[in-house]
């Protein structure tokens, strides 16, 4: 994210922003570098913009389950937070991507995550903008939320009622 203090949601907020200057990093350095070798810059880069990991989720018998209830502040159009900046202050349970989450178990970042996939030795899916250079491959390739039917978290308060199966999850 750029220190202008824009949200990734905010009208302002260009999502294709992020790609359009690859030529600034080294190719494919996902495929030479250990997460923990990444800058902060590439980190970030590694995120698809999907939303999945937004989505709430709940564990049953040691497993976690998805559900298609989603952050408040989620924006589904675009599948980005509208408070980025500022979201570890307005959901205290919001959860940072770091290392640690990655390798969390049980495991609760979608299948498709790119910084889980990395991590346990598989490559980017084709689809993802690192590959094809655009924000809109993932939303195209149907592997966001956008289009989804989700919910806003407010007022749910038996998640168990709205457990999803989806298959990228």
């Amino acid at each position: 994210m750029s220190s202008d203090n824009k949200t990734f949601a905010s009208e302002e907020y260009n999502p294709q922003s992020r790609f359009d200057n690859l030529d600034h990093f080294e190719p494919e350095f996902w495929k030479k570098k250990k997460l923990e070798e990444m800058s902060k810059e590439e980190w970030e880069l590694l995120c698809d913009g999907c939303g999945k990991c937004c989505l709430n989720k709940i564990e049953i018998k040691g497993k976690i389950k998805f559900t298609n209830t989603r952050c408040r502040f989620l924006d589904c159009k675009n599948c980005l937070c509208r408070i980025y900046e500022h979201r570890f202050e307005k959901v205290p349970d919001c959860r940072d991507i770091d290392l640690a989450a990655i390798r969390e178990k049980p495991h609760w970042l979608p299948k498709t995550c790119a910084y889980w996939l990395l991590d346990n030795g598989y490559d980017l899916p084709i689809w993802h903008p690192l590959i094809t250079g655009r924000a809109e491959s993932v939303h195209e390739a149907k592997m966001s939320l956008q289009g989804r039917e989700t919910v806003s978290e407010t007022g749910i308060e038996d998640y168990e009622n709205y457990v999803i199966d989806w298959q990228d999850l």
